[in-house]
């Protein structure tokens, strides 16, 4: 109980004192969390979009893989990409693998079929809601998307908020293309693991702190965006 109340206090004073240790990792963090939603808003939300209004055939089947996706296995996740950026790889002469890069990759493709599954649930229903009206302007697929996407994006941008905390939550994925290299490829949740292994509870807990920290901090966002969008209709 004491060395647990050591390991707190000592956590504490290095989320006080700003260690700066704990400021890189964590700024690694953010940014390859970041950088990973930003992908998948690129390539998710647009083609959730599709998916929702647009008829095609073959498009049942899609929206079944899309929803499968949703719950990928991280650890798969991460074997594919590395197999993929590894030497003998298709994309292994760019180097990438164990790098930041690696690390963005591998949550982007995490992230991206729960953004386009969550994009596709809104839209559908936006699109149920607003089809009559948008087709007697004769509007076209292109500006009925951004129509419809401006109308949702309350709900929207709790779906982002989403993948956020997906995105700074992964860990297995994250270990397998980024190696957790000390100063190059560590972040919160790959040193929590690595620091619990080793006996270092201290900077383990600080993570924690800041992990959830960041999780409520989502979640409180998330919270208020969809009371904002329900209290003005939208």
């Amino acid at each position: 109980m004491d060395e647990f109340a050591r390991a707190f206090t000592t956590a504490a004073a290095l989320v006080a004192g700003a260690d700066p240790e704990l400021i890189e990792i964590i700024g690694r963090s953010l940014l390859v969390s970041l950088s990973a939603v930003a992908i998948a808003i690129v390539l998710g939300m647009p083609s959730g979009a599709v998916l929702a209004i647009a008829r095609f055939p073959g498009r049942k089947v899609l929206i079944v893989i899309v929803n499968a996706l949703m719950g990928l296995p991280p650890v798969v996740v991460g074997l594919a990409t590395y197999l993929m950026l590894s030497r003998a790889g298709p994309l292994g002469g760019l180097g990438l693998l164990f790098t930041p890069t690696a690390m963005v990759i591998a949550q982007a493709i995490l992230i991206t079929p729960i953004l386009c599954a969550l994009t596709r649930q809104v839209m559908e229903d936006l699109w149920t809601e607003y089809a009559e009206q948008l087709q007697s302007f004769d509007v076209t697929l292109g500006a009925a998307l951004m129509t419809l996407l401006w109308e949702g994006r309350f709900t929207l941008g709790t779906a982002v908020l989403a993948g956020l905390g997906r995105a700074l939550a992964e860990v297995g994925a994250v270990l397998i293309v980024g190696g957790n290299i000390a100063h190059a490829t560590r972040v919160m949740t790959t040193t929590i693991a690595l620091e619990t292994a080793r006996g270092n509870l201290a900077l383990a807990l600080a993570l924690g702190m800041i992990l959830v920290a960041l999780a409520i901090a989502i979640n409180a966002a998330a919270y208020l965006t969809r009371d904002y969008a329900m209290r003005h209709g939208r």
